[in-house]
């Protein structure tokens, strides 16, 4: 398991869950992840993705919502749970993530090289 690996599994532990509004996909629409995240997700074909950026959606969203929810990347994970990510039905967790573990987040986002999910 390399280092990022380790990164990404310590960050995702200090994310906390919420309960999201039934059916609502809101926050499931294109985004980047590292190479260690994507190797943890199915490999979609270009059709795939083609029609899932056609959409504005993520190529794992499927009729009941996230296909690789227990491996989705942290900015997913982080989705909802900041405030400067706001989930836009008002949904959160009772104790929002850490401002710390945010930057943290962030900055893992910004050192490594990020392709489209």
């Amino acid at each position: 398991m390399s280092c990022t690996d380790r990164k990404i599994d310590h960050l995702r532990r200090q994310i906390p869950g919420f309960s999201c509004v039934p059916d609502c996909h809101d926050c499931c629409g294109p985004v980047t992840a590292s190479s260690e995240e994507l190797a943890r997700l199915p490999v979609k074909s270009d059709a795939e993705h083609d029609a899932a950026l056609a959409e504005y959606n993520c190529v794992h969203l499927g009729p009941q919502g996230c296909t690789v929810y227990d491996q989705r990347p942290l900015i997913c994970r982080l989705f909802g749970t900041t405030p400067g990510l706001p989930c836009p039905r008002g949904r959160g967790p009772e104790i929002p993530t850490e401002p710390s573990v945010e930057r943290q987040v962030h900055q893992l986002i910004a050192s490594t090289r990020q392709r489209l999910v």
